[in-house]
């Protein structure tokens, strides 16, 4: 097992960085220690109008709120052009279904949503009978959700000719003990559910298991010696990189502190300071302020973050 921990930044693309600093920019309340609040931020790259863009999908969940937000911007991370809050509290039912038309850049976009049977299993982000449809120019241009047949009769729009990309997701998690979090390694593939349980009080000497649909994939003894650490797994015969620093749940006090997962397919990268892009090196600062990117891009590669704090 290799010890290092190369920057967390490295694993995913530098227009990934600058949605996700958007995404937590507009969130009403960001997670701190005295009010703990749920988070699920995902970002996908889509095709509209013959053009690239970045949405960035942020559920957030507190002892007050719950909400939607939509954050869009250009790949190589501009400041945003257009968000959209959507309201979960239980007591506005009628805000759980409905629609929204804005423009980007030109292009007239709806986005339509059916929240209201939507279930929950522990996190802001439902898991299922729910339906959230981004449709420009007769497209379903980003399905969220597994309502689609009632989404697509709703809208009455074909399927996007270019399928979108998830290409980063972060979850913040508050428990004691078991920290969960749900993600798929290969669109073609089915979603998998990723455990990470720790027993880091009491006689023994502190443990750390991470698991993949039920199975453990990595078992650390000595966690107070191997608090930070790095390890490849097999995950349906696919290669994952799994990166933990729980540096902060062994010698800060409860509660001060998160531990950091990273989880990326693929085998380990060479720990250098090259430019992860998938857009490479050539934008220059007249890019930085469009919306949409037409140059042809590259499939960025999915990183997962799970950040999980210890409430004692």
């Amino acid at each position: 097992m290799s010890m290092s921990f190369p920057h967390p930044l490295r694993a995913f693309s530098v227009g990934a960085q600058a949605s996700t600093r958007l995404a937590e920019k507009i969130a009403d309340d960001p997670p701190t220690n005295k009010t703990p609040q749920s988070m699920v931020t995902c970002v996908y790259q889509m095709h509209i109008s013959a053009c690239w863009c970045n949405v960035t999908v942020l559920w957030c969940k507190n002892l007050m709120n719950h909400s939607l937000n939509l954050i869009f911007n250009n790949p190589d991370g501009g400041e945003i052009y257009y968000s959209c809050k959507i309201e979960l509290k239980p007591w506005l039912f009628w805000s759980k279904k409905g629609s929204k038309s804005f423009e980007l850049e030109g292009c007239h976009v709806d986005v339509h949503w059916d929240l209201r049977s939507a279930r929950f299993s522990g996190s802001p982000e439902p898991s299922s009978d729910y339906y959230v449809a981004l449709v420009s120019e007769g497209e379903v241009v980003l399905m969220l959700g597994d309502y689609k047949k009632k989404a697509y009769k709703r809208t009455k729009a074909r399927p996007a000719l270019v399928d979108p990309t998830l290409f980063y997701k972060k979850e913040n998690v508050f428990a004691k003990k078991s920290f969960s979090t749900r993600a798929k390694f290969d669109e073609r593939k089915q979603e998998h559910e990723i455990v990470v349980e720790s027993s880091t009080t009491g006689p023994k000497d502190p443990e750390m298991w991470i698991s993949v649909d039920g199975i453990v994939v990595i078992h650390v003894k000595n966690l107070q010696w191997k608090f930070r650490g790095n390890q490849s797994v097999m995950v349906d015969k696919q290669q994952v990189q799994v990166l933990w620093d729980v540096h902060d749940w062994l010698f800060n006090s409860p509660g001060a502190g998160h531990g950091l997962f990273i989880f990326k397919p693929g085998a380990p990268e060479p720990d250098d300071d090259q430019d992860c892009s998938p857009h490479g090196t050539g934008s220059d600062a007249s890019d930085m302020s469009k919306y949409f990117s037409t140059r042809s891009n590259a499939t960025p590669e999915f990183c997962l973050f799970l950040y999980a704090w210890k409430m004692e």
